[in-house]
């Protein structure tokens, strides 16, 4: 390995420390701490340094496979002279320290040379989606404020409508004025000097959330809260040198800066995408085994959707299986289990943080749970009535030992911050419950959660039984008003495709959960439909909750397409 400075070796040392302890977490939480770096550029001081060494600059950083089966490899070496050629275009083109560049790509080799050029520069990222509109657009350009965009020529016309004065940068072969062609940069000098030392808490990215509950927050990241904080996520997946990585996450999310960036790098790892137009879970699986993927993430909906397919039809090479963004069915992972022998493990982050919770290798899982806090994040359940410490409550990170891949805050907003911070704690907004080996299993968004009958209801345990059932493929649990018992539990789901919504799929459904469930969190009412989810794919509970009161002028009012268990007479005599 090339000549480190002083902050990489820091780096390197805590990264070094986890992965000799990978499948030791009782070690790791004892020995490790973060390393606090005043001045640190992860791309020039860690990915430019694998670049240069003999022993690794050839090694593949960045591997596409396209849906006809044709690919394109960049070893480190190559990321790290493209992304110099990049970051010496993009300079020439008025991107200084400080600018925020909206970068809305798809999986292509130019969304990471901009991504590792924009660090070099010390200039800040706004990810963003290629599934957004002018209205969303306008949002970010307005508070992101910012002076530059890159992206797909496809997707030029969307700011014709947008105002403001930016840098307007295009990839692809349709670009006309004014808009600068992105290719142009690979003519630009190989070599890169940046303009001076990077600070550790200078601003790197600003990530608009996906809004499940409210207007998108925008979340502030620095040059060590990511680079640095994913630290903890590479620990959870298991990530070895040599790795060949594959997450199925979209650009313009946290989950993808996770995933497809930050964790495999740090580890020394090959990032592998696999693009396609629509999801088919049986050439996914094919291209897993002939490419020898060995670590695999995906949310819940691919896992949800992989499960509908036949796993047995092939035995995947993969070592570590993991799963993010939403809490893990107990089923899923029983069904995986039973076709590959292996245990999909969960974890918990936001992307206000990185992971903070999990079930890392070698570590006993507890089906259901997400398991324990991993190392750097000092969790702690907060009781949101006495604001006690306590077993079960809202999932705090204590802030007496803020950990590094912790958010700086929500920018611009003062109010919310005061919120999330008060106590001397992050609030997370989800509730957990902690058994006696310190596992936590995850009960709701604090906003989703509800009371029934008086009694508390977690609609994730609800919806994970539900999904056992084979006409389940997604299911969403809310209150719906009920004048007597204030609000019932109501399911809304999406079938699997061999099942047709009537009302002996209603009745199977409704059985099912009558059977598994005590009967203080029976189902109810079910309702078949679409359900709504923001663009990064997570279900929109609130929007169903706003349904709910809308569909009923009177408590008692039972809307078109909704079946109750009281409409089955078969229900009370079973």
């Amino acid at each position: 390995m090339s000549e480190l400075s002083k902050a990489a070796t820091e780096f390197r040392r805590a990264r070094d420390l986890l992965l000799e302890r990978r499948e030791d977490l009782d070690a790791a939480l004892r020995d490790f701490t973060w390393p606090r770096l005043d001045e640190f550029n992860w791309a020039l001081e860690h990915f430019d340094a694998i670049g240069t060494d003999p022993g690794t600059a050839q090694r593949p950083a960045l591997w596409i496979v396209e849906e006809d089966g044709t690919e394109a490899k960049f070893s480190f070496a190559d990321m790290r002279e493209r992304s110099n050629r990049v970051a010496n275009w993009l300079r020439a083109q008025g991107v200084r320290r400080g600018d925020r560049i909206i970068l809305m790509l798809a999986n292509q080799v130019e969304l990471w040379e901009t991504i590792l050029a924009a660090m070099k520069l010390g200039a800040i990222l706004i990810p963003s989606t290629p599934m957004l509109g002018p209205a969303d657009l306008r949002d970010r350009i307005d508070r992101g404020n910012a002076k530059h965009v890159v992206v797909r020529d496809a997707d030029v016309d969307k700011f014709d409508d947008v105002p403001g004065d930016y840098t307007k940068i295009a990839v692809g072969d349709r670009i006309t004025e004014p808009w600068l062609d992105f290719a142009a940069a690979y003519d630009a000098p190989a070599e890169f000097t940046p303009d001076g030392p990077t600070r550790g808490d200078e601003t790197l990215l600003l990530y608009f959330t996906s809004g499940t509950t409210s207007k998108p927050k925008l979340v502030e990241h620095t040059h060590t809260s990511y680079p640095v904080g994913h630290l903890s996520t590479m620990y959870w997946i298991g990530l070895q040198p040599g790795d060949v990585h594959l997450n199925v996450a979209s650009p313009g999310w946290a989950k993808h800066a996770w995933s497809n960036v930050f964790a495999p790098w740090v580890a020394e790892a090959t990032i592998f995408i696999y693009n396609y137009t629509k999801f088919d879970a049986d050439k996914l699986l094919d291209v897993i085994v002939e490419k020898g993927v060995s670590t695999f993430c995906a949310p819940p909906t691919v896992w949800r959707m992989l499960i509908q397919a036949d796993l047995t039809r092939v035995q995947v090479p993969v070592r570590e299986l993991v799963g993010a963004g939403e809490p893990l069915n107990p089923e899923v992972i029983e069904q995986v289990r039973a076709a590959w022998g292996m245990t999909i493990r969960d974890g918990f982050g936001q992307t206000e943080s990185t992971l903070q919770i999990g079930n890392p290798p070698g570590q006993p899982v507890k089906d259901g749970s997400m398991g324990r806090p991993l190392p750097g994040y000092p969790i702690v359940l907060v009781d949101p009535v006495t604001g006690e410490r306590a077993d079960e409550g809202e999932i705090c990170i204590d802030l007496a030992d803020r950990p590094v891949g912790l958010m700086v805050g929500y920018k611009d907003d003062d109010e919310r911050n005061d919120e999330v911070f008060a106590g001397g704690v992050y609030h997370t907004g989800d509730v957990g419950s902690r058994d006696a080996d310190g596992y936590i299993t995850y009960v709701g968004r604090s906003d989703d959660v509800f009371k029934a009958s008086d009694y508390r209801i977690s609609p994730f345990e609800l919806e994970s039984v539900l999904i056992e059932h084979d006409a389940v493929a997604e299911a969403a649990v809310v209150p719906s008003p009920d004048p007597l018992r204030l609000a019932v539990p109501k399911a809304y789901v999406v079938l699997s495709a061999r099942y047709e919504a009537n009302r002996d799929t209603a009745l199977a459904i409704l059985r099912h959960a009558r059977e598994n469930l005590p009967a203080y969190k029976r189902v109810r009412r079910l309702e078949f439909y679409e359900l709504p989810k923001t663009i990064s794919g997570k279900i929109r509970r609130v929007e169903l909750r706003g349904r709910e009161t809308e569909l009923r002028p009177n408590a008692d009012t039972q809307p078109e397409g909704e079946f109750r268990d009281e409409d089955f007479p078969e229900l009370r005599q079973s």
